[in-house]
């Protein structure tokens, strides 16, 4: 999967949504750790959209079962299959083995690395987010930083260090969680962020202050937004 231009992917736990997807996303998020079986999942998948899956880890707000390394090892088995495109990796397992070996072995099976910072509590000064964005960028295809905004200072820090990335050639994405940092959901791809996420079934958001997908690609295509659907983006 290419990320020249967004990729606008559809959050959910259930592929059995991806028809619904169609004719707004250009991908489907795979939330791996908040399905029941999913490396079977996988295999039944017969959907016309890339995936990007992600099993992730408590300590970043998933649901991940077992060690660090089985953790890894259903990511990796998931980059054989065919539908995916990428595979999100927390930047602190990537930092270290098994995440760096996991991240070789995803590139083998010709799917991207996403490498993933979250932050559920607060939105770093401008130093911690640039530094956070450029080794994500450094230790995957994609460097995402989904952080949490209280007020719209920490929105505007999250767009410039977007932009502040873009300029120097880096590929990121980013998101404000919360209802302050909503609309840097429709806004943050104008600054360069490569992907967006948002749920078919708003009822089912995978993080706090989704827009619905719909919603969220009306919002991009008036703002101008470039979207992965309108280049091969997978």
């Amino acid at each position: 999967m290419e990320f020249d231009s967004l990729v606008l992917a559809a959050a959910t736990a259930d592929l059995a949504d991806e028809p619904a997807a169609r004719d707004h996303a250009d991908a489907v998020e795979f939330r791996m750790d908040l399905a029941t079986d999913p490396l079977a999942a996988l295999d039944d998948y017969e959907g016309d959209l890339p995936l990007i899956v992600t099993n992730r880890d408590p300590s970043e707000g998933g649901e991940a079962d077992g060690s660090e390394g089985e953790r890894l090892a259903v990511l990796e088995t998931a980059s054989t299959h065919d539908s995916v495109g990428a595979v999100d990796v927390e930047l602190a397992s990537l930092r270290a083995d098994p995440g760096a070996t996991a991240a070789a072995t995803v590139r083998d099976n010709g799917a991207s690395v996403i490498a993933s910072v979250h932050d559920f509590e607060a939105t770093p000064s401008a130093a911690r987010l640039d530094e956070l964005l450029a080794a994500a960028a450094d230790h995957g295809d994609v460097g995402k930083a989904s952080v949490t905004a209280t007020d719209r200072s920490d929105a505007l820090r999250l767009l410039s260090a977007t932009h502040a990335a873009t300029e120097r050639g880096d590929s990121v994405a980013t998101m404000a969680m919360g209802e302050p940092g909503r609309h840097t959901r429709a806004v943050a791809p104008l600054y360069g962020s490569k992907i967006g996420y948002a749920p078919v079934d708003p009822a089912r958001a995978t993080a706090p202050g989704q827009y619905d997908l719909a919603a969220l690609a009306n919002l991009i295509e008036r703002l101008g937004g470039r979207r992965g659907r309108d280049t091969a983006s997978g």
